[in-house]
């Protein structure tokens, strides 16, 4: 089992709502990348709860249509994956669905990519990602002869309002996030919303 990370999220805020952690990547230069609402728990004002995740990777793929902000990805296929192993898969079109094939190392060390087979209708087609400990973090439309390429040095962000898991989020449209830095040896931290929305991080080690 991979290392466990556990953040401990206290609500002492005055409004109910679900608190919200997503990833975003140091460096996005594929627009068509869009972060998910990761791990996600409602919470009432005066409580505590807990998110633990370890870095165990899967590539996922959706067929549910078009994705956009405000929709969710919910997924269809999960199957583990490496950035440092077995880092490339392919998706393809056949006998009416959708399926995952060929997992193998394809190179390009500390990356996942997945490889859109030609069967593949490039318009209104699956969508097709990565997860984290089970979890969806970042998709994009399948798309056919193309790799589609993830970072895999993502950054944590927590965020409170109206959150369910999967959901498609605008990054740039969130104002109240705060960013969660694991120092180094430690694998906590305490977080807590104040009743004036503001956030105090500390590292539980």
């Amino acid at each position: 089992m991979s290392q466990q990370y556990t953040v401990n999220v206290t609500n002492n805020s005055t409004i109910f709502g679900s608190f919200c952690i997503y990833q975003s990547l140091p460096d996005i230069s594929n627009p068509n990348i869009m972060s998910l609402a990761w791990l996600t728990k409602a919470a009432f004002p005066g409580t505590l709860l807990s998110f633990t995740w370890g870095i165990d990777y899967s590539f996922v793929w959706d067929d549910s249509g078009p994705l956009d902000v405000g929709s969710v990805f919910t997924a269809s296929q999960s199957v583990p994956c490496d950035p440092s192993g077995n880092n490339n898969i392919t998706l393809m079109y056949s006998n009416g669905a959708y399926n995952f094939t060929g997992l193998n190392n394809g190179g390009r060390n500390g990356t996942l990519f997945i490889t859109g087979h030609e069967s593949i209708n490039p318009v209104n087609s699956a969508a097709v990602g990565i997860a984290m400990s089970g979890a969806g973090t970042f998709v994009q439309p399948a798309q056919p002869n193309m790799d589609l390429v993830f970072s895999v040095t993502p950054t944590y962000w927590i965020t409170y309002g109206n959150y369910i898991p999967g959901q498609v989020i605008q990054i740039s449209d969130i104002s109240n996030a705060q960013q969660l830095t694991f120092p180094m040896g430690s694998y906590e931290l305490d977080v807590t919303l104040q009743r004036n929305n503001s956030w105090v991080v500390a590292s539980n080690s």
